[in-house]
């Protein structure tokens, strides 16, 4: 059943052809409040399920604010900061299980807290040139949990652990230098750009993308060779689906027959 698309609320959706669009709106800094978490749970889990969609890009209204993470505000009137964030855990993506689709995260402004760690649960970051990251947990006497977890996986020990234990901002320069972001744009070219790639990405074949994403998430607890075991013994439920589907078989006809392949995502 094809997913609904929102207009109204914390989340909004649109679509085009095989690409969802999800714009946080949630008020001049687009905090993430529990009510606003859990909506975005059920959007990044229609997304996964609905096999018509095969990229997601993720945005925020305004220029000045991304996401600056849990919303202090909705904590103050009696949000729990352990309480029911919803499916996929805090903005919805982090912890949603079996999501093997790409997800292209599109960041203007400020990015932090939850923010970053919403943004690191991307496949692809492009930013704006105004976008300013950080990690200011440790300035209100707690932990960014998924962040510690995360980011020292992705950029240079060292430097996450500078950001975690100081708080302080990476402008985007630095982050792109390190390997946070994949491109920094102009603003007025960043939407396009992202669209660019999402179009791409819709074109290209979702069998592999899902092995690739199923790979390389599971992957980060295995030793090597028990890895290149499960792939090459069919292990892998997205890699078992790909070897036994037509997609596989076109790819290899369509290579000796010297034209573009046609995917049909099965």
């Amino acid at each position: 059943m094809p997913m609904e698309m929102r207009t109204e609320g914390p989340v909004k959706t649109r679509r085009e052809g095989a690409i969802l669009e999800v714009t946080l709106d949630s008020g001049k800094a687009n905090a993430i409040s529990l009510k606003t978490s859990r909506v975005m749970g059920l959007v990044f889990r229609d997304f996964r399920d609905d096999d018509s969609l095969r990229v997601c890009i993720v945005r925020a209204s305004g220029e000045k604010f991304f996401c600056p993470g849990w919303d202090l505000k909705a904590a103050a009137e009696g949000d729990a900061v352990d309480g029911d964030y919803g499916v996929g855990g805090f903005g919805g993506l982090q912890e949603l299980p079996n999501l093997n689709k790409p997800v292209i995260m599109a960041v203007q402004g400020i990015c932090c807290g939850g923010g970053l760690e919403l943004a690191l649960s991307g496949d692809i970051i492009l930013c704006s040139t105004k976008a300013t990251f950080a990690l200011p947990e440790i300035r209100s006497g707690t932990v960014a949990d998924a962040a510690s977890i995360k980011l020292p996986k992705r950029i240079p020990y060292h430097v996450a652990m500078d950001l975690l234990l100081t708080g302080r901002w990476m402008d985007v320069a630095e982050a792109h230098r390190w390997g946070l972001v994949n491109e920094v744009l102009p603003k007025e070219r960043l939407e396009d750009r992202v669209w660019e790639i999402a179009r791409m990405l819709a074109g290209g074949p979702p069998l592999v993308f899902a092995s690739i994403k199923e790979v390389v998430r599971e992957a980060e607890s295995m030793g090597f060779q028990e890895a290149m075991n499960w792939i090459t013994k069919r292990k892998f439920r997205t890699v078992d689906t790909l070897y036994g589907s037509e997609d596989n078989m076109e790819g290899f006809r369509a290579f000796a027959e010297k034209r573009d392949p046609v995917w049909k995502g099965r």
